[in-house]
């Protein structure tokens, strides 16, 4: 990230951090690194920068690392990318109604536009103290980011929407301090938007435009945050700048897309767990066409249509039984939740159903997993003739581009418009609307039956795109946007 500027303190704020702690038997306790090509792209900043990444603790063990660090900023060596890590021991009925009941299961539903309206939600006293522990767990990020924000050149880049409010309170916390937020998420069309209460609704968009730059992972997402502010909160709207005035603060919109570290990825994508799984994999599939699917359980992900759409393929084209498999990884997600529990034993349900109707000797039609196994999750990627990604609607959805990237076949990807990720990569993807069942089924089809030329001349255009904004990248211009825009504001300037 050497052409992000590197003088000054970087601040970074989300909900999961660059490390977590696990406790053995004995008491020790041992950190491993966070996942995810976000922990990674930020990460990559703290060998240029010096870095403070505040978090929450997420477990047990997490809360006693805290504990034995008592107060001081953790270490996590090389599993940290470098950064000094301050953990937040947040209450647990703080955290639970802030991260499971609003974050979760109302900001993560209104985004991605997943309540069935007709009954659901329905806001009332519980809600209203739920958003209060919400405030509170977001002010706890606050006042530990202004605390560690001593620098006079540090910024602070706040991640997601579980901080949605956040940069409006650091900013009243620590005046002058350069304020960039990123949503990893969907943005919701203001008439979607209006589910939320009126104020709350409002308070959320009044916490973003607290951040000097607000980035998203697709102009469709930002340029629904803007509808949002200029029809709900009347704020004053440039779309030719992509800037958003209210209460005498500018804020800058950006769009900085997320991409892979091809070189990492297919580093470790080499590593003997994944050739142990790949040679597995191969041996139970035996040669057969592989349709793979890799997704966490959520109900944005459309796992179950993307099911419907395989037994509608195996219906409508009798010749393909016996020579495709569907691997359909769905690893656990918020399983605490009850929708996410009813969604994923809906899931096993109608996989057993496509056993059930197409089973034959010697033939598994489907092999669903709905438990985690990162090396074999890159395994079937390998191996992959066909990558299907279908869901309801998503921020971005990296697997539909570390897919093409590790596939050793030139796979063909089907991929839904409603991802985040159809802006970079539709030209080169078989694209559909993830609501229709039939329509997929025929571009599996589609895809099944695509010349080997055609395929690797779209998966290697699919790489190109997919590669080429990196996550070190990808961090290093937000922050080049944050320094313009900061520099900008004149010093007495309100927010």
């Amino acid at each position: 990230m050497t052409d992000a500027r590197a003088d000054g303190q970087l601040l970074i704020a989300s909900n999961r951090g660059p490390v977590s702690f696990a406790c053995a038997a004995d008491g020790t306790l041992s950190a491993r690194r966070g996942g995810g090509g976000v922990v990674s792209g930020l990460s990559a900043a703290a060998d240029d920068i010096p870095m403070t990444w505040v978090c929450a603790a997420l477990s047990d063990a997490d809360r006693e690392a805290v504990s034995r660090a008592k107060g001081a900023l953790l270490d996590p060596g090389d599993l940290g990318g470098g950064a000094a890590v301050r953990m937040l021991d947040i209450p647990p009925a703080i955290f639970d109604s802030a991260y499971n009941c609003v974050a979760n299961s109302t900001l993560w539903f209104v985004h991605h536009m997943l309540y069935d309206t007709p009954n659901q939600p329905s806001f009332g006293p519980a809600f209203a103290g739920q958003w209060q522990a919400f405030r509170q767990y977001n002010e706890l990020f606050a006042d530990a980011v202004a605390e560690a924000a001593a620098a006079p050149a540090t910024r602070a880049v706040i991640q997601d929407y579980h901080l949605c409010l956040a940069p409006r309170m650091l900013a009243e916390r620590a005046p002058g301090l350069a304020i960039a937020h990123f949503s990893h998420t969907p943005w919701a069309p203001p008439d979607y938007y209006r589910v939320l209460p009126d104020e709350v609704g409002l308070e959320v968009l009044i916490g973003i435009l607290g951040a000097d730059h607000a980035g998203f992972l697709c102009e469709r997402w930002a340029d629904s945050f803007m509808d949002c502010c200029e029809v709900l909160l009347g704020a004053k709207v440039d779309r030719d700048s992509r800037q958003v005035s209210y209460g005498g603060h500018v804020t800058t919109i950006g769009v900085h897309p997320l991409g892979v570290d091809a070189a990492q990825l297919r580093a470790r994508a080499v590593e003997p767990d994944v050739i142990a799984r790949m040679t597995a994999l191969a041996d139970a599939t035996a040669g057969r066409k592989l349709i793979v699917r890799v997704d966490r359980t959520e109900l944005s992900k459309n796992i179950s249509r993307g099911l419907e759409a395989y037994r509608e393929l195996l219906r409508a084209h009798p010749e393909w039984l016996g020579k495709v498999i569907h691997l359909a990884f769905a690893y656990p997600s918020r399983h605490d939740l009850a929708e996410y529990q009813e969604y994923t034993a809906a899931v096993q349900r109608l996989a057993d159903e496509i056993e059930t109707e197409f089973a034959a000797p010697g033939w598994q039609p489907l092999q669903l997993e709905v438990f985690d196994d990162y090396a074999r999750s890159l395994a079937a990627c390998r191996l992959a003739d066909v990558l299907l990604v279908n869901p309801i609607r998503d921020g971005m959805n990296l697997v539909a581009k570390e897919g093409p990237i590790l596939s050793d076949r030139s796979c063909a990807l089907v991929l839904s418009t409603e991802a985040g990720a159809a802006a970079e990569l539709g030209d080169n993807a078989l694209m559909i609307n993830p609501f229709d069942v039939g329509q997929t089924a025929q571009a599996l089809h589609q895809a099944l039956t695509m010349s080997a030329s055609e395929r690797a001349k779209r998966c290697s255009a699919l790489v190109s795109a997919a590669s080429a904004l990196p996550p070190g990248r990808w961090l290093a211009e937000q922050l080049r946007a944050l320094d313009r825009t900061a520099a900008a504001r004149s010093p007495a300037s309100p927010r």
